[in-house]
């Protein structure tokens, strides 16, 4: 008799892959051995007729197949287990998470979701630290970090929340006083806002490139505010400007010579996904849906 799939489990094992970044982290997670979770993925595969990894020696990456997938299968998912606990009669998930976030993301993604998370878990409570700096999440006391950027090799675990491009944008004053650059050299001549933390380095269009910048400020939304006075130029993150960028309180600046650059975003946490608390779990899974910052844009 021919065995029925389990689309389920094919469908988490694929998650998994793709939250740990390979076979043998996900299989860890799930109790499996990474052949066994190859074999699973490779079976998705054939029964979907697509490829939704490419496999290299030093890393998966999704295909846009993949990519398409695995936004279905985190919600999906997530229904299941909403279904699971509701049905069950299982109490919903209770208690405080301490959030340690940029304040850019606060106020362009967590402000316009929180309503709805709360909603769904009366019984969760949130603190939330604005910061850029980078976080020490044992020594902060904090349950998730929300960061920008690659991340170094550590214990802990990541989330992924999405890519957004970084765009180089100024207010329609600083343009009418300084003209339009007509190229990324001519850019990287002019006075810029940039950041006044450890992570960013010097760099602005191009890796390596020190030149200084003239007001530096600690956080990205406090750049933000800055370029939309006309202070500088500033080079952040779309997400961030894309209202300003439609509303035309600050313009895009040709940035021809230099590939646009993404920055990753990630929710750090401590542990194994299979060992955190219900609480962080429904966050964490609700933040890969809902809190990405490649998110289509709603005007």
């Amino acid at each position: 008799m021919r065995q029925e799939p389990n689309r389920a489990g094919e469908m988490a094992a694929f998650v998994r892959v793709v939250e740990h970044g390979g076979f043998a982290r996900a299989g860890h997670v799930l109790g499996l051995s990474p052949s066994a979770v190859s074999r699973l993925i490779t079976r998705l595969e054939q029964r979907l007729g697509a490829t939704l990894l490419r496999r290299s020696t030093r890393k998966l990456a999704l295909t846009p197949e993949g990519e398409q997938f695995h936004a279905r299968a985190l919600t999906i998912l997530a229904e299941i287990d909403l279904a699971e606990r509701e049905i069950g009669g299982a109490r919903l998930p209770s208690g405080r998470i301490r959030i340690n976030s940029s304040m850019s993301y606060v106020a362009h993604v967590l402000a316009d979701i929180l309503p709805d998370f709360l909603a769904r878990y009366p019984d969760i409570s949130l603190e939330i630290i604005q910061t850029d700096r980078v976080a020490d999440l044992l020594k902060d006391g904090s349950d998730i970090a929300i960061r920008a950027g690659e991340l170094p090799a550590s214990s802990l675990v990541a989330r992924s929340l999405g890519e957004t491009p970084l765009v180089v944008v100024a207010a329609p004053s600083w343009i009418e006083r300084n003209g339009m650059p007509v190229d990324a050299d001519a850019l990287s001549a002019r006075d810029r806002l940039g950041f006044a933390y450890a992570r960013a380095s010097g760099d602005w269009l191009r890796p390596g490139e020190s030149a200084p910048a003239r007001v530096r400020v600690s956080d990205g939304e406090g750049i933000r505010r800055l370029a939309l006075a006309g202070v500088a130029s500033a080079r952040l993150a779309e997400f961030t400007v894309r209202s300003a960028i439609a509303s035309r309180q600050l313009i895009v600046l040709p940035t021809k010579t230099t590939p646009t650059r993404q920055e990753p975003f990630h929710a750090v946490y401590v542990g194994q996904s299979g060992q955190l608390p219900a609480r962080i779990r429904v966050l964490l899974d609700y933040l890969a849906i809902s809190g990405r910052v490649d998110r289509p844009f709603r005007g």
